[in-house]
Parts: C-alpha cells; structure tokens; sequence
C-alpha cells in the first residue's frame, strides 16, 4: 500500500471493490455509481476500481472464501469497498458460517470500528418526540479482540458437539487494544461534542475492569473530554430512552456489535447503517446490513449505507478535496431523506435500489466536469 500522501499528490486512488454474497452486489453497484458520480465533479481526481472476489460464493467456487491472490491485491489498494459476505447455508464445518470480513480485520488489523447513527427525519424513528439530528453518535468497538477473539476455535471436526458437554468462548482485552482503540475515540469527539462514553461490564467482568482502568488512563490525556462509564445493559435502555445523551461510544467488540444494531433501528434500520473498519495503514468500508439473501436480485436493497460508507472512504483519504466530497454525500443524502416519501421497502416506502441511488446523485451539489482524454 502506498502511503497516503503519495495517493494524494498523484491524485489516482486505487480501490479494491469486494461485492460479496446476498444483496451486496446491489448496493455496491449503488456505490460505485456514486462515486463516479463524484469523480466527474472532481477535477484532476481518479478512483482506479479494482473488482475482486470474496465471500461464501468465492467459497463455493474456489473453496476458500478469501483467496491468498485477492488478499494481495488487497493490501496493495488504498481503501477497499466491501459489500457484503457471508450466507446463512454455507458453513465452515465447526457449524459457524465464513466471515472473511471478520478475517479483513484482523489480518490488517483494522482494531477500529467505526458505527455512526444520524436521524435524517423523525418518521423514520420509532421513538416519539425525536427531530431530525436529535440522534447524532458515534459509537466505536473495538474490531480485533473482545469476544470474538475465540471464534475461530475447533469444537470437533465433523461440526457436531457429539459427548461435549462445555463450550466456552474467551473475552481477550489487551492494554495494546484497549489504549488505541479508547485514544482514537476521545480524537473522534474532539471533532464533535466532546463527550465519550464508555460502554463496558466492569461490575461483574474482570476484563471489564481491566478496561475501565485503561480508559480512565487515556482519558487523563484529554482533560477538556466530558466523559462517562456505563454498564452495557443500561447502556441499551438509554439508547432507547435517551439517545440525545450520548456523542462518542466505546466498547468491546462483542457490545458493539450488538448495540450498533439497536442504535440503527432507531434511525431506520441497517439500512441506513454505514460502518468502516480503520487500522493504521488500511482500511475496509462496509454497509451494515449484511447479505440479506430473502431480498437479493430483487433490486429493492436500501444502497443508503452502502452510500454513506463511500463518504467514510472519502474523509479516510484524507485530502481536503476528499473531506469535501465526503460533504457532498452526506448533503445529497439528507436531502433527498427528507422527503419522507423517498424511501425502499425496508423503510415502508416503494423506492427500487436504482431509483433511490439516481435520487442521491442528482442532489449531489454541482454539475459534472467535462473529461478529456
């Protein structure tokens, strides 16, 4: 991988675009669209797209869902766009299904994960007496240990648990992780509110604890940081009762895969969900909602965040003119959001995936720049 000022000064970003299984090849073609759509308003800016081939498809095909030859490619890009993966049906034979995007993660280390939520139009909360804008987080999980550090281990070969009479998975936190992933949140909300919120269980798990511990270390760095623990269970009843309370979230893995669902529910659904796993010298950008095989080819996907996580892609490059493209996306989206008939299935309306991606880019602030080759 080049670094990233080199990128910058040749202008020429080479993305690697991983469509995956289920819907994302959908909502990724909504992306890619987008940022061509952006590209034209750019002068002097070239997004080289590179399409490779992972997931439980690749799997069947190939029988390995993340190539060695794709996974090279990878880290020679500048950012990677990744649909979806995974299908319900195709299983490792320990019974669990293939998840090569958790395997992106932690082979590049991407340690931050980065869930933003943003009420674009009261309707589409199912929380009363909500304005738009009134939830606004940014809730950050920690990508590369917490729970799922286990999930790779063997109960038997044949996937059965036959005589087993105990499974145990092992919470992993490390003062490594802990301290970059808690530092890279108080920087987060330095360009926000200010406010970070630790989510742990630090009264009942000594790894918890250890956590806690960390953060009140780190937060010691950022003495102008309104800060806050609390536990995770009440931390889901105040998502539902008091959204507005919170700024910057950080948490275990586990917790914030679970609470970064619940969050996009009160916003709309995952289908307004974008994500991006960030480490320091790569970077994946996904929507969340996953492959949703019940709907793929059905062309009615919500492409939002998928949408959305090419404006994360953007800020990540990290160029002035990146930033303001980034803001072109996130204003072309909230202005067609609110409309609040201009929705997909997903969010009770009768838009297609073509039509909602064709909505976006024509909100998309200024004309195209004429090309010449």
């Amino acid at each position: 991988m080049r670094s990233r000022a080199t990128t910058a000064q040749s202008g020429r970003f080479r993305i690697a675009v991983l469509a995956g299984d289920g819907i994302g090849s959908e909502v990724m073609s909504a992306a890619v669209e987008v940022l061509r759509a952006i590209e034209l308003r750019l002068a002097g800016t070239r997004f080289a797209l590179t399409e490779l081939s992972a997931g439980a498809g690749e799997y069947l095909r190939s029988g390995n869902p993340l190539p060695p030859a794709v996974f090279d490619q990878l880290r020679e890009s500048d950012a990677i766009l990744l649909g979806a993966m995974g299908l319900p049906g195709v299983r490792w034979p320990g019974g669990v299904e293939m998840t090569p995007q958790l395997d992106l993660r932690e082979r590049l280390d991407l340690y931050c994960g980065l869930r933003p939520v943003y009420l674009y139009h009261p309707a589409d909360s199912p929380l009363r007496n909500r304005a738009a804008g009134d939830i606004d987080l940014l809730l950050i999980r920690e990508s590369t240990e917490g729970l799922f550090s286990s999930r790779q281990q063997q109960v038997d070969a044949e996937g059965s648990f036959g005589a087993v009479c105990i499974a145990e998975d092992k919470l992993r936190i490390t003062r490594h992780g802990a301290e970059r992933v808690i530092r890279a949140a108080f920087r987060a909300a330095m360009t926000r509110r200010g406010h970070v919120t630790l989510v742990d269980k630090a009264n009942v798990l000594p790894s918890m604890v250890f956590f806690r511990r960390i953060f009140d270390e780190v937060a010691a760095e950022f003495p102008e940081a309104i800060t806050e623990r609390v536990y995770v269970d009440a931390a889901a009843l105040y998502l539902v009762r008091r959204p507005e309370m919170f700024d910057v979230i950080v948490t275990e893995n586990m917790f914030g895969d679970i609470l970064s669902d619940l969050a996009a529910g009160l916003v709309g659904g995952m289908g307004m969900a974008p994500s991006a796993d960030i480490g320091e010298h790569y970077a994946v950008f996904q929507p969340a909602p996953g492959s949703a095989p019940d709907i793929a080819g059905k062309g009615i996907a919500n492409p939002v965040a998928a949408i959305l996580s090419v404006a994360m892609m953007l800020e990540w490059l990290g160029t002035a003119e990146m930033c303001a493209a980034a803001v072109m996306i996130r204003e072309a989206v909230r202005e067609v959001m609110a409309d609040p008939a201009a929705r997909t299935r997903d969010m009770n309306g009768n838009l297609t995936t073509r039509q909602m991606t064709e909505f976006i880019i024509s909100a998309l602030p200024g004309a195209p720049t004429a090309r010449t080759t």
